[in-house]
């Protein structure tokens, strides 16, 4: 009995040293250390290299040791993006920035004090700043992990097709380390770089073996994704299994571990996501937008020169609002579970790249034009008509009437009209001026909005014909491997397969594939992976190539291995479709709202605040010009006290001019456009940044102009309301 055990346990210890124990069946080439030293610095964006390098600099200056809680946290955001740093170098970068920020503040106080002479007006700015850079220190100092929280959206968001690649793979060949290594060459990062690391962490000597690498790798997503930690080991423990149905039933239960946790866990998101959503667009858009409405009257009770307060208001709404309001829509998004990435289209074909220009042919030459310079000529043009009520003042320029008012209108102290001789004016208050101000959010709206659109309009296009694509696909593999299956050579099976789908996009891919082998003479692989003609280049999916690679990688088992592994695969694909499917089914209630917010009520809201604070510092000026004029008719009379009093409540020189008021708000709702942009296609897309890029570019397109057109139109509707008030 104890010799049948023995034989037992030697036999299951050679099957675990044979599959798991070493990589003797991984073979990485002669340069695979310095291919991840590459891949890493690759990878990592110009912004985390430059943040990585100034860590790193200003750690050797400045070192902090954050609490134990604090530091255990970062250490492991780092470890996760891969950075080469420290928490102590993080922190030690923080509190850096804040001191040269309160050098900064120290000397502007010091700026300020000399030029207006008034100790008070010169202190505000520079207390505020060294309090928002001492608040600064903990949200600096925080900077991995929010880098850490974007990257585990990123990667989350590929492991749906991770697990795909790898059951795929592992289904034909049980193989654990050939079939990490495919799927990492087949999803984009950063999950592709975890991957590499888990083969350099052997390379290097830090693990023994395959197994203990893979296991602490999933060790560190146990607390974010439990079901990919789940689904990696129910594949482990296929290669485990002497049958190959039980074998194959524990890897299609890996992806069934996945996908339905995805839809569990998404169904609480979206549950939970209502409230978070309202908070964000109230504290967002509703509450800072409608604040302004008070502020001309607020601000003019308020003593203080008026720029003093422009320059407060454009450091809270421009500057800390946008910020506050940034770091939590990332907080929201950062709880967002895994879903099911879209094609990384220049990863697939870097040939692809050249379409983020705009391309020229010029005889037989195509030239390539940077969309920066045409999006920057539109931001010059457009923006530069909001300059002219600054060049009025600076040229002294003649002012003209539009609706019985000055158009400019720059005003001295006692609220009259500026003239040359006047050694201080004051304005523009003009409705021409907030007319003429609209021209700067909408040359930056216009401006950005025209850069992404230009990048992503081919690009999307394309992704649209290979999603088409990738609809279809599930059942043309089905058919591929039942024809394969009847004893149809591959080759003979793809002409099949293109007939049959005459005129969808899988037909006409086939049909490449089937022209590529019996007109040119190609190979299999040749006629899909050829960098010249292959098929796969005109309809890049990494989806589509990896199952391709699984038939070439089955072909060499036999016809019945590859009927079986495409049959397979056409259901795993439908599988991932459906659940992604009903995972954007579960958001779109959401998703819709928060579209109908960026593109229509956000814009139309700010539009009209724009307009009432037009209204109520109109009133405001002309009440300050008919209290100076009363107060010089009856200097001797009496009461006059009382009226002087009044009078020296609505000083011009306190008033905010509606012109700045008009740019601290259009520049907010461009900046609040873009943040809410960029979190809902997080919500509905995960980390995609094509449809990012896209949806930026129509939002800001849709959302400027309809701002610009209810600024416009009630600015002078309520204007006109205000004269009318003042005349009776």
């Amino acid at each position: 009995m104890d010799d049948d055990v023995k034989r037992i346990l030697d036999k299951y210890k050679g099957k675990i040293k044979e599959n798991i124990d070493t990589v003797e069946d991984y073979e990485p080439s002669e340069t695979f250390s310095q291919e991840y030293k590459t891949f890493r610095e690759e990878s990592l964006s110009a912004t985390l290299s430059a943040y990585e390098n100034l860590c790193n600099n200003v750690g050797t200056v400045v070192s902090i040791k954050p609490k134990e809680d604090d530091r255990k946290k970062l250490e492991d955001s780092i470890e996760a993006v891969h950075l080469e740093i420290t928490p102590e170098k993080a922190a030690g970068f923080a509190v850096f920035i804040s001191l040269i920020m309160i050098i900064f503040s120290l000397i502007l106080a010091g700026a300020l004090y000399f030029s207006s002479g008034d100790f008070s007006t010169a202190l505000v700015l520079p207390m505020i700043l060294i309090m928002v850079s001492v608040l600064l220190i903990k949200p600096l100092t925080n900077i991995p992990n929010y880098i850490a929280a974007k990257y585990r959206l990123r990667a989350s968001n590929q492991m749906v097709l991770c697990i795909l690649y790898i059951v795929m793979y592992m289904r034909h060949t049980s193989n654990l380390e050939h079939a990490v290594k495919f799927s990492s060459d087949h999803i984009g990062n950063p999950l592709a770089l975890d991957l590499r690391k888990v083969f350099w962490d052997i390379e290097t000597g830090k693990y023994s073996n395959i197994k203990e690498s893979l296991n602490v790798y999933l060790t560190k997503w146990r607390s974010y994704n439990l079901e990919f930690v789940e689904s990696f080991h129910l594949i482990q423990g296929s290669l485990l299994e002497s049958s190959d149905d039980r074998r194959v039933t524990l890897l299609e239960k890996a992806l069934e571990v996945i996908l339905s946790g995805t839809y569990e866990k998404m169904l609480h998101y979206a549950q939970e996501l209502q409230n978070p959503i309202t908070m964000l667009h109230m504290l967002g858009v509703i509450l800072p937008i409608l604040g302004l409405v008070i502020l001309p009257l607020f601000g003019s009770l308020v003593q203080g020169l008026g720029s003093t307060k422009i320059i407060f208001l454009f450091l809270i709404y421009n500057i800390v609002l946008p910020i506050t309001v940034y770091v939590i829509g990332i907080n929201v998004l950062s709880k967002r579970p895994t879903g099911y990435s879209e094609s990384d289209l220049i990863k697939e074909n870097p040939e692809l790249a050249k379409y983020k220009n705009i391309l020229i042919n010029i005889g037989n030459r195509e030239v390539q034009i940077n969309p920066f310079w045409i999006s920057f000529l539109i931001f010059a043009l457009v923006s530069s008509i909001s300059v002219i009520p600054i060049l009025f003042s600076i040229l002294n320029l003649q002012d003209t009437k539009f609706m019985g008012l000055n158009f400019i209108d720059y005003k001295i102290e006692n609220g009259l009209p500026c003239t040359a001789q006047a050694q201080a004016c004051y304005g523009p208050f003009g409705v021409g001026a907030v007319l003429l101000s609209l021209a700067l959010p909408l040359g930056i709206a216009l401006g950005l909005g025209t850069y992404y659109k230009l990048r992503t309009r081919k690009l999307i296009k394309i992704r649209n014909e290979t999603k088409k694509l990738e609809l279809e696909f599930a059942g043309s593999l089905f058919q591929l491997g039942n024809r394969i299956g009847d004893g149809i050579p591959v080759e003979a099976a793809f002409g099949d397969v293109a007939r049959n789908m005459e005129g969808t996009p899988t037909g006409d891919f086939f049909r490449r594939v089937a022209i590529n082998i019996q007109k040119l003479g190609m190979s299999t692989k040749e006629a899909i992976f050829n960098k010249q003609n292959g098929a796969i280049w005109f309809y890049p999916s990494s989806l589509i190539e990896s199952s391709m690679k699984v038939l070439l990688e089955s072909s060499r088992k036999g016809p019945l291995v590859v009927s079986k592994a495409l049959v397979s695969i056409s259901l795993y694909i439908d599988k991932i479709h459906q659940v992604n499917e009903r995972l954007k089914d579960l958001l779109s209630e959401i998703i819709s709202s928060m579209k109908s917010q960026i593109s229509f009520l956000t814009p139309v809201i700010s539009g009209i605040v724009v307009g009432i604070s037009t209204m109520i510092v109109t009133i405001l000026g002309k009440l300050t010009e008919q209290l100076t004029q009363t107060t010089q008719l009856n200097q001797g009379e009496a009461g006059f006290g009382g009226l002087g009093a009044i009078s020296g409540l609505f000083e011009i020189k306190n008033i905010i001019p509606s012109y700045y008021l008009q740019l601290i708000i259009g520049l907010y709702l461009v900046e609040i456009v873009i943040i809410l942009t960029i979190l809902s296609n997080g919500i509905e897309n995960g980390a995609d940044s094509l449809n990012e890029e896209y949806y930026l570019g129509s939002n800001l397109y849709k959302s400027s102009i309809t701002y610009v057109i209810v600024a416009f139109l009630i600015t002078v509707i309520f204007t006109l309301l205000a004269i009318r008030i003042q005349l009776s």
